[in-house]
């Protein structure tokens, strides 16, 4: 049962890592361009778009309350 564990772990890190809001929107960007797929809509652009703005967003929150000291 430990190495089970300690696989469900690994993929968890692996796939979360340290912000688990940006593995959900990405995961909901995938969900939303396989069903626009679904129904005909040529939705290639949709999960590039999700993924950086995520991103942005995220860099956005981990760097906020910082201050650079000169």
């Amino acid at each position: 049962m430990s190495r089970l564990r300690a696989f469900g772990r690994f993929w968890w890190n692996f796939v979360v890592g340290d912000d688990w809001l940006v593995a959900a929107v990405v995961g909901a960007g995938l969900g939303l361009t396989g069903l626009l797929t679904a129904v005909g809509v040529d939705a290639w652009w949709l999960l590039p778009l999700v993924v950086a703005l995520a991103l942005a967003t995220s860099l956005v929150r981990a760097t906020r309350g910082t201050t650079q000291q000169s």
